[in-house]
């Protein structure tokens, strides 16, 4: 304002003649009014250039405070005045603390909250889980762009803390049955703790699923099942609780906590995705009903060649019921009418190590394969040294369509064969005096056919050789076969209904006679949240 003045002035002057000693009184009046008059006018812009600010500051306070409405215009999308001569940025936060730093200030226009409610620009952190990756931003952490999920799915991801690397999935799964059997005992008949136990509803698979990212080096699963007995009281059993590594050169990944074993094909499934009601007869019968699973340690390794081959070692507790063929201690300290000696472990001849092999060509584009072979060695309870052997092998052939719809058509064949060793103890008592071992062995094999878009028709075949024995009257040494037939419907990825019909053989023994079974299932199953990816 001085400098405007000054001007003024200054051409005021250069127009006016300087006044010479001969000047008379009414040329130094003529002068003194022009003076006057210009100082009016520099007064007068003073006044309009303040009202200007006055104006500007009123309208930012009232449009920054008034309500919106469909009527009113946001003032994130009205332009922004320009800003005045002098005024300057507002300056960062003073600190020297790397882990909070001022963010860059909000771009004029954009929206001060992002979508999941999180301040932008405003919060002063660089922890990627509080502060969401801008859109098309390179990921520091991954090195590459972030995935974008739809906010109207409905299996969206749960992110823990606004977008950043560390997110939860969870998932509820409840899974039911209506059984009709001409057995009355269908607890026996069937094998696995999860499959129909008795006649009339059943709800043996509830479970509620936990999966994410821990960190940028491990990710964490957990699958807590709850099940309903006969008597409708429910049980509850952490099924599955470990983590895992994510990024660990040469093809190796580390796995620890409670989790199954990777024998075979089914036994790391969960029942909700079997192709089939209920659980193989040599399944239940050899590694348990519970499948066999514990606490333990897994080392993987994905061997550097053109197709896919992986090498696994797995070391577990082997105790209690998911150690079935193991350190069970059987029903009230009984197994195979032994008396148990429910022991600590006395060294590493204790733990259960599961070794196995799989691999995996692909025949064409539509057509692909997997071969696998297992181990399971360790000790049982029966006796002070006695051990078990469980060797397997599984074989799965897939055809798809190569103008599949959603994954239809396609056909499925599935086929495991497992053989144990079982060293059995003295019995109970001097009538029973003599140590067995055991030689059982069992298969099952399936068709699966996905012949329209939602619906898929199956059959199974399975039989168990268990070794008969002239001491031994426990109920599951009996051989049986068994002949399965199933259609289900998959309305949608969330639901599932399927009807199921088995016809037993059961063979005679020593101690037990012949007989045969029939039983129908109705399954029907619903799925809440994300569901992780199941291994193929």
């Amino acid at each position: 304002m001085t400098i405007l003045v000054v001007i003024a002035s200054h051409h005021a002057l250069a127009q006016t003649p300087t006044p010479t000693a001969s000047a008379t009184a009414s040329d130094v009046a003529a002068l003194r009014q022009q003076v006057e008059a210009l100082t009016e006018t520099v007064k007068a812009l003073q006044q309009q250039v303040k009202d200007q600010q006055a104006a500007l500051e009123k309208a930012n306070i009232t449009g920054n405070q008034l309500p919106q409405s469909e009527g009113t215009p946001s003032v994130a999308s009205a332009p922004l005045p320009t800003p005045l001569p002098g005024a300057s940025a507002q300056e960062s936060f003073p600190t020297t603390d790397s882990s909070v730093v001022a963010n860059a200030p909000t771009a004029p226009g954009a929206p001060t909250v992002n979508a999941n409610g999180t301040a932008t620009g405003q919060f002063p952190t660089t922890d990627e889980s509080v502060v969401a990756t801008p859109a098309g931003a390179i990921s520091p952490t991954t090195g590459t762009p972030p995935t974008e999920t739809s906010t109207g799915s409905l299996t969206q991801p749960i992110t823990i803390a606004g977008g950043g690397k560390n997110y939860m999935n969870i998932s509820f799964d409840g899974m039911f049955a209506l059984a009709g059997s001409t057995a009355r005992d269908l607890s026996h008949i069937e094998v696995g703790d999860h499959d129909p136990q008795q006649r009339g509803f059943n709800a043996r698979n509830i479970e509620l699923a936990f999966d994410g990212a821990v960190d940028p080096y491990f990710e964490g699963f957990a699958n807590i099942v709850f099940k309903l007995d006969n008597d409708n009281e429910t049980e509850v059993e952490v099924e599955e609780a470990f983590m895992q590594t994510t990024n660990l050169p040469f093809g190796l990944q580390l796995k620890g906590g409670q989790f199954f074993a990777a024998f075979g094909r089914i036994n790391p499934t969960h029942p909700h995705t079997w192709d089939f009601a209920d659980d193989p007869l040599v399944n239940g019968r050899l590694l348990g009903p519970d499948g066999l699973r514990g606490v333990g340690a897994q080392i993987s390794w994905t061997l550097p060649t053109p197709w896919y081959s992986q090498l696994i070692l797995v070391s577990q507790n082997g105790r209690g019921g998911t150690g079935f063929s193991f350190r069970n201690p059987g029903d009230n300290g009984i197994f195979f009418d032994r008396e148990t000696t429910d022991r600590e472990v006395r060294g590493l001849q204790d733990f259960v190590w599961i070794p196995r092999w799989e691999n995996s060509v692909d025949l064409s584009p539509t057509q692909v394969v997997l071969a696998g072979v297992s181990g399971a060695f360790g000790s049982n309870e029966t006796g002070a040294n006695s051990r078990t052997q469980i060797c397997g092998g599984d074989f799965f052939y897939k055809w798809k369509s190569a103008h599949a719809e959603g994954g239809f058509p396609f056909v499925k064949w599935q086929t495991e064969a497992m053989y144990r060793r079982f060293e059995a103890g003295r019995g109970v008592d001097q009538t029973f005096p003599v140590a067995e071992t055991f030689h059982d062995w069992g298969m099952y094999s399936q068709v699966l056919w996905g012949f329209k878009k939602g619906w898929v028709a199956g059959v199974r075949g399975d039989y168990v050789h268990m070794q008969d024995s002239h001491f031994t009257d426990d109920l599951d040494r009996q051989s049986r076969s068994r002949v399965s037939a199933n259609l289900t419907w998959y309305p949608t990825e969330f639901s599932k209904l399927r009807l199921q019909y088995n016809h037993d053989f059961l063979e005679s023994n020593f101690f037990l006679s012949d007989r045969q079974v029939d039983s129908v299932f109705l399954q029907f199953e619903f799925i809440l949240g994300a569901h992780g990816a199941h291994k193929f």
